[in-house]
């Protein structure tokens, strides 16, 4: 059942991709504009740790745009393994100012594990920070981010990374990034990652990045991991 409703939620984010690159609708419109994204890689990385085991995973979003390019919203899904569960769902919303020349975002996030275990706390609010800024070819980004209540059993938890950047050229860039992540009722660990990311269009892109870990716990959570991925931009 569980592996029915994956297949058939990343065939919808697909369908729903393709049919909104199909339709020539206008994108910008003094309400705003919306954009789509869909991708895979072989393993789904976040703050440096495995959310499918080592195994690949696909992932879909939606996001309208004021057409200030203040304010955001979106609804987006991955497929994961996590408590049962095989697919997150999430909603969130935000707004991008910019403050002194630097780019400024700040979002709230809630996500949903489906289907998971019975019991399982498989619901958590997620709030992101991030100030970048770009002078040329390099780019720089500091990001915090911290929830009351994480997804199983832990509890409050929060993640801080800085990333530098390079563009070597229009389409092919570099970036590094190492972060800290201190959790209630969970391990404390540091996480980074470094790779490449190449425009292979102007709406595909190619990632290859390798991640790390110090914490040392069995498994694949935790593993180093070289993570090839593509994302196409609608």
């Amino acid at each position: 059942m569980i592996r029915t409703l994956t297949t058939a939620a990343a065939t919808a984010l697909l369908a729903c991709a393709s049919t909104a690159a199909a339709q020539d609708i206008p994108q910008d419109t003094p309400s705003g504009s919306w954009s789509f994204a869909v991708g895979a890689a072989t393993d789904n990385r976040s703050k440096a740790a495995s959310k499918s085991e080592g195994d690949p995973f696909v992932w879909g979003q939606a996001q309208w745009e004021s057409a200030s390019g203040l304010f955001y919203a979106g609804a987006g899904a991955e497929t994961i393994k996590s408590a049962g569960s095989e697919l997150e769902v999430e909603i969130n919303t935000g707004f991008r100012p910019q403050v002194a020349g630097f780019d400024v975002t700040l979002e709230a996030a809630h996500k949903w594990q489906v289907d998971a275990d019975p019991g399982a706390d498989a619901e958590a609010w997620e709030f992101t920070a991030d100030v970048s800024r770009s002078i040329g070819p390099a780019s720089g980004r500091v990001r915090l981010q911290y929830s009351p209540d994480g997804t199983g059993a832990t509890e409050a938890w929060t993640w801080a990374e800085a990333r530098v950047g390079w563009a070597f050229t229009d389409k092919l860039e570099a970036t590094a990034a190492v972060g800290r992540r201190e959790q209630a009722d969970s391990i404390d660990y540091t996480g980074w990652n470094a790779g490449f990311t190449y425009a292979l269009t102007r709406n595909v892109e190619a990632d290859l990045r390798y991640y790390a870990t110090d914490a040392e716990v069995p498994g694949e959570k935790y593993d180093d991991a070289l993570v090839a991925g593509l994302s196409f931009a609608f």
